[in-house]
């Protein structure tokens, strides 16, 4: 397609999609009770708030807590999202009611800062906060798409396809990182070479990060800026302390409530209040809020009183001691000394803002390397910023319009992904089958070949049982496992005697035939659970708990939300992750339970049909990999059909008593 095609077209799925996440969410709580949405893990309820002051950033914070003052339960909302919060008797996708972004978490409670102070009024209240959509973001999307029909037409004609890319033939490279292993150190130096884009390929656990980070830090070597990015904060965050650690220097921008407490002190907000001369801009803005307390002493000029007047009309009849329009002259004199006040606030204000703007551009300009999301890569404290090279991490969860934002304000782009993992989440059926879900990493493979890329084939994850069949399955049985996790086992961990069955990496448990083992919808809803592996799940992780397991090394993942919920209820421990799958990519425990809740006479397993979702349901285990459901049901689809006889023939198939 032509660049004119490309963007339209884009622009066009961006905007359905915009919709049907603003649709998806305000539609669920109008639908859902919000003990529904809550169990979902996507609101807290009774909750009560206290101000805690200004945070990073200027922003007002206010810590929420339940009413009774006992522990939250699971929940989806973390620290980055956008949340609103409603007082009772509102409804919570009401225009008036504030929206913050979740700056802290704990088991208690969470923290959200806000851009504008929070009414006073909700302070006490029983309030609800609900999980809500970002808006920014898609605009940034179509900003992104709109500058693609400005950049060079030889670099327009690479990305859609129709020119191949170029490569220098070579270079000298001495390897930072002696630990890289053959196929890394392969990745790098294609991704040097190439002069306009490049893709490392990297499966689950073969250190596709590290292996960026090599790339960066050879890039900053030569003198040149990198930026760094991904689509999520937990990934940017990942290549933040990986930079940190090897000692460049790293300016991560982004809202401080989206940056992890260890990382704030590599913060850009962090740097600019510790530079010297942000004590001016301090003394400015506390001079400017002073005024602006005494504004409220004298007369605000609201239409009522203004009638029609501007405020050099006002101030000009003030000085002259007239009135006008049967406006009470101490009104007009009362307006006039509130615009004075303010004009003068704004000014201060003004001030500040300008010598922070050059602290900010100081930072930037002195950075190696600049780490953001792909939206923010968008903002406006990098707007008009160039630099050598994008690298762009977990690049196959990224849309293509969001992979634009970050890509096109460098020269030359390296992608880090995995496409045969889960591609971008896109909630529009028709954006995502006229292409969104497809990333642009995964479209240049297709269009351009293995010419520029390279697979990464050391895992350093999983023992190589729970690895067997998804290095077959999905990567040619390419993979190899290293020495150091190849044949590790829960008795490394444990000091004590295990049974071979706690021992044995992979196991399936067949629920075939077994009463109260069946998939039920609940009603109003489109996802399923199954109470009776619920249950299972319970008494495995019972079980783990008490041969000495901590909750942190253990995680439940299921591919439906409502079992998700079902769970979470059932199996209520401090520190035990309980996520869906698609909420646990690009994670690791060192066990994992997987409920696959499909169980039906029709042999229906829904959208367990994507292999990519089955892929990162197998490859999140380090040293054991549970697996429940019913193989009847499973063993409609061929993949599915292999992997137990997989289990089966390395021992682990378990048929539920």
């Amino acid at each position: 397609m032509d660049e004119d095609e490309y963007v339209r077209r884009f622009s066009e799925l961006v905007e359905l999609e915009r919709e049907e996440q603003m649709r998806f969410h305000e539609e669920e709580m109008r639908r859902l009770s919000g003990k529904e949405r809550e169990e979902r893990g996507r609101a807290y309820l009774m909750m009560r708030g206290r101000s805690e002051g200004l945070g990073l950033g200027g922003k007002y914070l206010v810590k929420f807590k339940k009413k009774n003052s006992t522990q939250l339960p699971e929940s989806e909302i973390e620290v980055g999202d956008l949340v609103i919060v409603s007082p009772r008797g509102r409804a919570p996708w009401d225009k008036r009611n504030p929206t913050g972004t979740v700056s802290a978490k704990t088991s208690y409670s969470i923290t959200v800062a806000f851009d504008d102070p929070f009414p006073r009024s909700f302070l006490r209240e029983n309030l609800r906060i609900d999980l809500f959509v970002n808006d920014i973001t898609f605009r940034r999307m179509l900003e992104a798409l709109n500058h693609f029909k400005k950049i060079s037409d030889d670099k327009k004609r690479k990305i859609l396809g129709d020119r191949p890319p170029e490569f220098d033939k070579g270079i000298d490279l001495e390897f930072l990182n002696e630990k890289l292993n053959e196929s890394q150190r392969e990745a790098v130096l294609k991704s040097l070479q190439a002069r306009d884009f490049f893709l490392i390929h990297g499966p689950p656990g073969t250190g596709k990060t590290m292996t960026s980070v090599e790339v960066i830090a050879q890039i900053v070597r030569k003198g040149g800026k990198v930026l760094a990015s991904a689509d999520s904060n937990v990934a940017v965050d990942n290549l933040v302390e990986y930079l940190d650690r090897i000692g460049l220097e790293v300016v991560r921008i982004g809202h401080p409530a989206r940056i992890i407490p260890s990382l704030r002190r590599r913060s850009l907000d962090y740097i600019v209040q510790e530079d010297l001369e942000y004590k001016k801009v301090i003394k400015l803005r506390d001079e400017a809020y002073g005024i602006k307390e005494k504004m409220q002493r004298h007369v605000l000029p609201e239409m009522k009183w203004r009638r029609g007047l501007g405020d050099d009309e006002i101030i000009r009849l003030a000085r002259e001691g007239r009135t006008t329009r049967g406006i009470p002259k101490e009104k007009i004199q009362g307006m006039k000394r509130w615009i004075d006040l303010k004009r003068k606030a704004d000014e201060l204000f003004s001030q500040a803002r300008r010598i922070e703007e050059g602290i900010i551009k100081r930072i930037i300009e002195r950075a190696d390397v600049i780490c953001t999301t792909n939206s923010t890569a968008g903002s406006e404290i990098l707007g008009g910023k160039r630099f050598d090279v994008a690298v762009i991490d977990e690049a196959t969860q990224a849309t293509e319009p969001s992979t634009l934002i970050p890509l096109l304000k460098a020269d030359r782009f390296i992608m880090a992904g995995d496409h045969m993992q889960l591609p971008p989440t896109v909630i529009n059926e028709e954006a995502a089958r006229k292409g969104l879900s497809m990333s642009m990493f995964e479209r240049l493979l297709h269009v351009h070949g293995d010419k520029i890329r390279v697979m990464l084939e050391v895992q350093y994850r999983m023992n190589e049982e729970i690895a067997e069949f998804s290095n077959n399955e999905f990567y040619g049985g390419r993979l190899k496992a290293d020495e150091s996790v190849k044949d590790h086992t829960l008795a490394d961990l444990i000091d004590a005697d295990l049974s071979e069955e706690d021992i044995k990496p992979l196991i399936f448990i067949d629920t075939a035939g077994k009463d109260g083992f069946s998939e039920r919808r609940r009603k109003g809803s489109t996802s399923i659970e199954n109470p009776g592996e619920a249950r299972l799940v319970r008494e495995i992780v019972k079980h783990m708990l008490e041969l000495g397991m901590k909750p942190v090394e253990i995680a439940v993942i299921s591919p439906y939300e409502d079992q998700v919920a079902l769970i979470r209820r059932m199996v209520q421990v401090d520190g035990l992750e309980i996520k869906t799958v698609d909420g646990f990519q690009g994670r690791e425990k060192e066990i994992v339970i997987v409920s696959f809740v499909r169980s039906n006479r029709s042999g229906d397993i829904g959208f367990l049909r994507d292999l990519r979702r089955l892929n990162v349901s197998l490859t999140r285990a380090k040293r054991k990999l549970i697996l429940i459901g019913d193989s009847e049901t499973l063993r409609s689809d061929g993949c599915y059909r292999n992997l137990i006889d997989l289990v089966k023939r390395r021992n682990g198939y378990r048929k539920l008593g």
